[in-house]
């Protein structure tokens, strides 16, 4: 059994054609044929049902699945770290990121740290903090930058912390509150607001906040998208709570203070667990350049 016949089986149950998965692998379908059936042979099992139109995999095909990933997973690994122990980091790097990064400048962080090790897949997603740890543990993101409620600590990984920030209201320049020097969230309770999603970090920001004024308010329009949120603020629509950081200079709202609105602390998180090279030179590469 070679690690290239797993590959290929690897391909076809993801592409579910042999014609694709041969184009992905860059090799003539004839020759990913010929190693797949081989892989078959040895193993005594028909890996894949085959029609002219269609392929999936069989029962046997599906058991085989897992441990192939990993033992490719493993492999992967071992050139990388075979690689970092010369001084070379190479691989692939999973950056997960909230919508409202500001204690960190990514692109500049990413730059650098591109320019040091060329060789290393980068690879970015965006979430919600609760995800983005979840992802983290299992091992599908590297590193990841979250918001949490100041009350809140990400659990299950490594963190640092990169800044601390309070959110102030944001609201349409026509908004009859746009002009106060100060507001408290009693002043909003009865406005619409936009927020991040229901059970989201994010939304629990500023859902901790009002709970804890002994007050409630409607929330109209949920989004993920910041640039949807602030449309609609423009629009007149709703009002929001974000980061003082986030919105500063924005065209076309207005942000005004809060006295007891929410605090956010915003982490970089990794895995707790044999973080691969990659993780921890992005890790390294950050710690200089957080804006905390």
């Amino acid at each position: 059994m070679e690690l290239q016949q797993m590959r290929y089986v690897l391909a076809v149950a993801g592409t579910g054609n042999f014609t694709r998965a041969a184009r992905e692998c860059r090799v003539v379908q004839s020759a990913l044929s010929h190693q797949i059936a081989a892989l078959e042979r040895e193993l005594g099992v028909r890996l894949f049902a085959r029609t002219s139109r269609r392929v999936a995999l069989t029962a046997a095909g599906e058991a085989f699945l897992p441990a192939a990933r990993a033992c490719l997973e493993a492999a992967d690994r071992a050139a990388v770290d075979a690689a970092a122990a010369t001084g070379e980091i190479r691989g692939r790097l999973a950056v997960g990121m909230i919508p409202t990064v500001t204690g960190l400048d990514l692109p500049a962080v990413l730059r650098d740290f591109h320019t040091r090790h060329p060789r290393v897949r980068i690879v970015l997603r965006g979430g919600g903090s609760d995800e983005m740890v979840e992802s983290v543990r299992a091992g599908e993101l590297d590193v990841a930058l979250l918001g949490l409620p100041e009350s809140v600590r990400p659990r299950g990984v490594r963190y640092r912390a990169l800044d601390h920030d309070r959110h102030v209201a944001v609201l349409a320049r026509t908004h009859r509150l746009a002009t106060r020097a100060r507001l408290d969230l009693a002043a909003l309770a009865g406005e619409p607001f936009a927020d991040f999603p229901a059970d989201t970090a994010g939304r629990a920001q500023s859902d901790l906040a009002f709970a804890a004024a002994g007050l409630s308010r409607e929330v109209a329009f949920e989004a993920m998208a910041t640039d949807l949120i602030l449309g609609l603020i423009r629009q007149g629509l709703a009002v929001a709570l974000l980061p003082s950081r986030f919105v500063a200079g924005l065209p076309d709202v207005v942000t005004v203070p809060l006295a007891d609105g929410p605090t956010r602390v915003e982490y970089l998180a990794w895995s707790d667990f044999n973080p691969t090279p990659a993780a921890a030179a992005f890790v390294e590469a950050a710690a200089g350049q957080s804006t905390r």
